[in-house]
């Protein structure tokens, strides 16, 4: 017989407690907890009863386990090919979280046109808009095509119904918050309905084979509303990142179980859609503005493909106690290390300074290997010398003022070579080993004091 089981859940981390608190203990957000009513179902003897079809499997042995190579389906997106892992598997559950207007929903109608041209039927289905609202948009997209269906519906069982007599191959559900399961009785977007939603999805493209792209709303933080479970649920989660007001777009992976999660794809929004950005590093350097102090070149790496792109900094006098640190698109902590480290081996009085930096262009760098160009462009604003325009730095800065090995070098180098940079300044570990590009000097430091005082002359 079925029991009803009262819990509070938190809308924000997931965290359940059998009663009301005020602060959540998992994510300390305080009036996040909502209460949800849990219906379990137990036999004679509280066991949980398996249904008639059922399949029990048995352990074996890794050895003699199986294994079949999954044919991925390529888009005529590279970028976000790149992003997947080299395709669309079939059977994979992928989420799709950004701001509300980032181009979501948009992104996912072209990628519903480009496979419904390779005869491939394609469901997409819409909670937040009518069909008559998403064939306009498909219109503004120039999307037409006789295997792309549009439904817009929040029932779950209707859906599943709908699956069933349009057999696609791929499924668009725009969004997961949107769509509610009639037997839980919770609201739609409530932590039980995403999680039930959720697996009822995931188990139709399992057992069909049906790859299921999941819209999902993030919060103000930044993260996908509802659990974490719904996370660790799906095969690959991706966000869709950017700022309104500009037009580029970058989709950056957080999990992916069939390839890396180090790739980004770029787009640009322009009238008809999004465009693909096929060369990165000249979208970021094109704004670039030469002879100016603070602006430096480096060459991180986005996945398996380097990107040049400019780090600016301000340094500039202040007249209170605590100087001010600033950073866009880098870690604040890091920031204040590097800085750390100049007055140090140095001996650069930074204490009275406030310091503001960014990475042009939108993009955040977390990778190591930037320290040497954020050291070089905070000198050079402190200085008010500027750097060559043809130089670009790579290199992790130490606590002691060592410059420290990076991995792919030769791949940043010739990037590099190929925008037109004469001088590279990299790791003395990382020399030998490589071919060196045509056309670029290539200069290993061991410290900061030698590369610094290569740029500038009264070091």
């Amino acid at each position: 017989m079925a029991k009803k089981k009262i819990k509070f859940c938190c809308r924000s981390c997931g965290y359940e407690s059998p009663k009301w608190m005020g602060r959540c203990p998992g994510c300390g957000e305080w009036n996040t907890f909502e209460e949800e009513v849990e219906i379990v179902t137990k036999g004679p003897r509280g066991a949980f009863q398996h249904s008639s079809d059922t399949v029990i499997q048995k352990a074996t042995p890794i050895t003699k386990v199986e294994t079949v190579d999954e044919k991925r389906i390529e888009t005529e997106m590279e970028e976000l090919n790149r992003v997947l892992g080299g395709g669309i598997v079939p059977g994979s559950l992928v989420l799709i979280g950004g701001d509300p207007g980032i181009g979501k929903s948009t992104l996912l109608m072209q990628v519903s046109a480009l496979l419904a041209q390779k005869n491939h039927r394609v469901l997409y289905i819409s909670g937040e808009e009518s069909m008559r609202q998403t064939k306009l948009r498909a219109e503004r997209l120039n999307v037409t095509s006789e295997e792309l269906y549009i439904y817009s519906e929040t029932n779950l069982e209707l859906i599943n119904k709908t699956i069933e007599e349009v057999s696609p191959k791929f499924v668009i559900v725009d969004s997961i918050q949107t769509v509610h399961h009639p037997e839980v009785t919770s609201a739609p977007g409530s932590i039980s309905q995403v999680r039930e939603c959720t697996a009822e999805l995931m188990r139709i493209a399992k057992t069909k084979g049906i790859a299921i792209f999941l819209v999902g709303h993030v919060t103000k933080e930044g993260q996908i509303a509802g659990p974490r479970l719904l996370e660790h649920m799906v095969d690959t989660v991706l966000y869709f990142e950017g700022e309104r007001h500009h037009t580029y777009r970058i989709l950056r992976s957080q999990k992916n179980r069939f390839g890396s999660t180090n790739e980004i794809a770029i787009f640009e929004m322009v009238h008809h859609g999004l465009k693909e950005v096929s060369n990165p590093s000249e979208l970021f350097l094109q704004e670039r503005s030469h002879g100016a102090p603070g602006s430096t070149i480096v060459a991180s790496m986005e996945g398996t493909r380097p990107i040049l792109v400019e780090i600016q900094s301000l340094v500039t006098p202040t007249s209170f106690n605590y100087p001010k640190r600033m950073a866009t698109g880098l870690d604040h902590n890091r920031i204040q290390l590097l800085m750390a480290v100049l007055e140090k081996r140095m001996g650069m009085l930074l204490q009275a300074q406030d310091a503001y930096i960014k990475v042009a262009g939108g993009v955040k760098l977390d990778e190591p290997s930037i320290d040497l160009a954020v050291l070089t462009s905070i000198v050079s604003s402190y200085k008010e010398q500027p750097v060559n325009a043809t130089d670009c730095f790579v290199g992790e800065v130490g606590l002691t003022g060592e410059v420290r090995r990076v991995s792919r070098i030769e791949q940043r180098v010739q990037e590099a070579a190929r925008l037109g940079f004469k001088r590279a300044f990299i790791p003395a570990s990382n020399l030998g080993g490589w071919d060196y590009p045509e056309g670029i000097k290539v200069i290993g430091v061991e410290t900061i004091n030698e590369s610094l005082r290569a740029c500038f002359n009264d070091l």
